[in-house]
């Protein structure tokens, strides 16, 4: 196991290393951020001073290597754009809101998928069950930012229900919510749905069943308890994918997260910010899927050997 372990963290910090040069080079095709720094009229002796200043007139290869060494000590750098404020500052001012809107979109991905995969599963080949599949086959090919849009022009500017942007209560969370959340919702209930029908054919349910137990509890009791095995497997993964995939839902409702702020970085050519929220986005993807390798191999010792 302890051999297990070892190998997966290997792989996760091969990945993350991968993904720091990948993300260090792509943020620097953009161009000279002392574009932005300076005005139009700046000398070539502001911008070499600048650009010596912030370590930009070195080679990339040593760019990268500072970068490194900095990293390893803790230190995400400093921003170009906010005023030299240290990345850091910056991710753990903003981190709050991005975790408040995914830890409620995860809320309404199970609050949704669960009851209506139970639902297409029992009605199957039913109009329950098209309904089902037309809902989850939309919710799975439309960009979040589409679904974002739409239910911001009917439920924000047509029908004055919520408000179309901006950080606050309850209000403020419902749309970019499901926005955020809808593609899970359709995933979490075609599996749930496909787990559901396995259950329902099984001897033990039958034999319920035929024992005279009340349909509901055959359902929600032996059934949907049972089948909660693989919705949970995905389910323990939505988090990070929900963090991460909260850049253009929060672009779009203008709320003040990681995702709004990598995308403010971006047209600043801020490079720092970049680098640093990316990594985390990854660190936290790489982590929890390490963790649930591992949850795996101790629930199963043959997956370790796969």
């Amino acid at each position: 196991m302890q051999r297990y372990i070892l190998r997966r963290s290997a792989q996760g910090l091969m990945a993350i290393v991968a993904i720091s040069m990948i993300v260090f080079a792509l943020a620097r095709v953009t161009g000279d951020p002392t574009q932005v720094l300076l005005p139009d009229e700046a000398s070539e002796e502001q911008i070499l001073l600048t650009q010596i200043e912030w370590g930009l007139d070195k080679p990339l290869h040593i760019q990268y290597w500072v970068y490194v060494k900095r990293m390893a000590r803790g230190d995400l750098g400093t921003s170009f754009k906010w005023a030299n404020t240290p990345a850091s500052e910056l991710i753990l001012d903003r981190i709050p809101a991005t975790l408040q809107l995914s830890g409620f979109a995860l809320l309404i991905s199970a609050l949704i998928a669960f009851p209506i995969g139970v639902l297409v599963a029992v009605k199957k080949d039913t109009g329950y069950d098209y309904a089902g599949k037309i809902f989850a086959i939309f919710g799975q090919s439309a960009p979040p930012f589409v679904i974002g849009l739409l239910l911001m022009w009917v439920f924000a500017v047509q029908l004055d229900w919520f408000p179309t942007s901006g950080r606050g209560g309850i209000s403020h969370m419902i749309l970019p919510g499901i926005s955020l959340g809808y593609y899970n919702v359709a995933a979490l209930m075609r599996l749930t749905r496909s787990s559901m029908l396995e259950v329902l054919d099984t001897e033990y349910v039958k034999l319920a069943r035929i024992k005279g137990v009340s349909e509901r509890s055959v359902i929600w009791k032996h059934s949907f308890r049972n089948a909660l095995i693989v919705p949970l497997t995905y389910f323990s993964l939505i988090g990070a994918v929900l963090i991460t995939g909260s850049v253009v839902t929060e672009t779009v409702f203008a709320w003040p997260g990681l995702g709004a702020l990598v995308i403010e970085a971006i047209l600043a050519r801020d490079f720092t910010v970049v680098q640093a929220v990316v990594l985390l986005f990854a660190f936290a993807f790489v982590t929890i899927n390490i963790a649930v390798d591992i949850l795996y191999a101790y629930i199963d010792p043959r997956i370790r050997y796969a």
